[in-house]
């Protein structure tokens, strides 16, 4: 069918619009601090199949596998949606959920009792019951340890919120006062997404609407198909490997193999590792999701962000591996990990297609979380997101200096400061960035933080350091690695703590100190613009010494660029392999 690309192109505008507008009204009435502050939650819309028309809000491994939830509604519920139901939704194994903490909110478009499309909003709650405060539990060997599993359930029934569900959640909840003003924040988003929707669709009735929804889809495929066939036919190998499975020291390896026919590529797992003890076990909606968010990555950005650019894709995840876990096996950390290898390996597959768009590692995660009791018996919890790693460079950008988590692509918002010292019995002493943490190249890695933190009253910390033992940000093209992460602790009494990389500890006032992962850098670093360089020294997060060893620039005392000498020694270097760089 022939569309009239105008009107696709302001449709597809008009519905990014709404999917912004969800957030910000999420944004604006959420009461937890890691939707109001960090933006840990996705608005999308989709098609009446359950087809996603717009991500345009929020976080990609969100809404890559959001498909997933539509349709665990649509097998539910199918015969039984009406105007004005709302549902939710969380478990990874019956519902289409990525993991536990993603509570999915899903609202029908009902038009004239014809079912047109759904509004949505995933956001990963503050705390949902399970073996530790915040939703992180690090001891968890099994799903059943990770708090409250929601099958797809109506949560609200032709307009009427059914108070007995609402108290059940609450009650599984260590912040019931939280959770009651998020997810009403999460019914209003998604109830302002739907009436903007439906206004659309009256103005140019149902069947237009359903057609051109089609012809977004369309254009979507087109477009991926054409990208693809661009590249040479063939199969291109990656490989990304976790050192623990939470427990014990062990190489848990994503393997891949992106397979070019055409106009179409398969992704094929077949190889990966088995699924581990630990809760770093991938549901297939989150898989789809990384590799989704892998792919639309790596190529060029007109790609629409839509469920057409996938059709173009098959994926391969065998039962039972890490990248599809069978059940009961706990899966919370999986959003991240191993979602950071999953995108790591298919961009080593992809960048041997397409060497000029390779995307250097980022930084894996090594933070906390931490959780006590307020002073009027409720419960805190606190995400340690300003100690956040590194981005990995390409060529022509550097890596963002502290970005979040690999699975966010940046869209989550680091909180701030200010804030969480008024909230918490905390005082956040230093947030600056790291010296020589960076992967050096001609396009350097981000530079990761040095976090400190005093922290003023007992708390349960879980600790997530994957990539605290050793550097996980890898360079490409000739670039450096970036610098492993590292925590300390040291109690108020002087005692040093050396926290687990994986692990829950119970432990008084104390003094945090967080040097988190740095990214990988792109090319060869004597090809880096010399005055970049004097701006990385003179911005501190460059030394003299590695400005001069591994970039070849001469500067004096004064960090004043000395052209003449930098010529010289550029000119006379010799082929150089790059290691991971060592703060100095």
């Amino acid at each position: 069918m022939s569309y009239d690309p105008v009107l696709l192109a302001l449709l597809q505008k008009q519905l990014d619009h709404i999917s912004r507008h969800m957030g910000w009204v999420m944004t604006r009435t959420a009461r937890s601090p890691i939707f109001s502050e960090s933006h840990d939650f996705s608005c999308f819309i989709s098609t009446a199949k359950g087809d996603a028309l717009s991500v345009a809000d929020g976080i990609p491994i969100h809404t890559g596998g959001g498909c997933f939830a539509v349709r665990a509604v649509l097998k539910a519920f199918g015969n039984d949606l009406g105007e004005g139901d709302v549902f939710l939704l969380s478990d990874p194994y019956e519902a289409g959920g990525n993991h536990l903490p993603d509570w999915t909110v899903l609202r029908p478009v009902v038009i004239d009792g014809q079912l047109c499309a759904f509004c949505t909003n995933r956001a990963h709650q503050s705390d949902i019951g399970g073996g530790a405060a915040g939703t992180y539990n690090a001891a968890a060997t099994e799903i059943f340890h990770e708090g409250i599993r929601l099958p797809v359930l109506r949560l609200v029934q032709r307009g009427n919120i059914r108070d007995d569900l609402w108290k059940l959640l609450l009650l599984n909840s260590r912040c019931p006062d939280l959770l009651d003003g998020d997810l009403r924040a999460m019914l209003g988003s998604t109830k302002t997404g739907a009436d903007r929707v439906s206004a659309i669709i009256d103005e140019v009735g149902v069947a237009t609407a359903t057609e051109l929804f089609e012809g977004i889809l369309d254009h979507g495929e087109r477009v991926m198909r054409s990208v693809i066939a661009e590249l040479p036919n063939g199969e291109y190998y990656g490989e990304d490997a976790s050192d623990n499975d939470c427990f014990d020291t062990v190489e848990v390896a994503v393997r891949v193999r992106a397979i070019v026919r055409g106009d179409r590529m398969i992704v094929d797992f077949t190889g990966t590792d088995q699924q581990i003890k630990g809760f770093k076990n991938s549901s297939i909606a989150n898989t789809h999701a990384a590799v989704f968010m892998a792919l639309l990555s790596f190529f060029e950005q007109e790609i629409p962000r839509n469920e057409g650019a996938f059709k173009a894709i098959d994926i391969i995840a065998p039962d039972g591996t890490v990248v599809n876990a069978r059940p009961p096996a706990p899966m919370t950390m999986n959003t991240v990990h191993p979602t950071s290898e999953i995108v790591h390996a298919c961009w080593k597959a992809l960048s041997q297609a397409k060497p000029k768009s390779a995307c250097a590692g980022w930084g894996k995660t090594a933070h906390c979380i931490s959780s006590g009791q307020r002073s009027d018996g409720g419960t805190f919890v606190i995400y340690h997101w300003h100690g956040s790693a590194a981005g990995g460079a390409l060529r022509g950008r550097d890596g963002f200096n502290s970005v979040g988590q690999l699975c966010t692509l940046g869209g989550l918002s680091l909180p701030n400061v200010e804030m969480y010292e008024q909230l918490y019995p905390m005082r956040i002493l230093k947030q600056e960035f790291r010296t020589d943490a960076a992967g050096i190249g001609a396009f350097r890695g981000g530079t990761g933080i040095h976090y400190v933190a005093e922290m003023d009253s007992p708390a349960e910390y879980s600790f997530r350091g994957e990539g605290a033992r050793s550097p996980t940000g890898y360079g490409v093209a000739g670039g450096g690695g970036g610098a492993k992460g590292d925590i300390r602790i040291t109690l108020s009494d002087g005692q040093v703590v050396v926290p687990p990389q994986y692990g829950i500890r119970r432990l008084g006032p104390l003094r945090l100190e967080i040097q988190s992962p740095g990214g990988g850098g792109y090319g060869d670093p004597a090809e880096r613009d010399p005055h970049l360089v004097v701006r990385d020294v003179r911005d501190g997060v460059l030394s003299l010494r590695s400005a001069r060893h591994d970039y070849l620039v001469a500067l004096d005392e004064a960090f004043v660029l000395d052209e003449a000498e930098t010529a010289t020694m550029r000119a006379g270097r010799d082929t150089r392999v790059f290691e991971s760089p060592v703060a100095r």
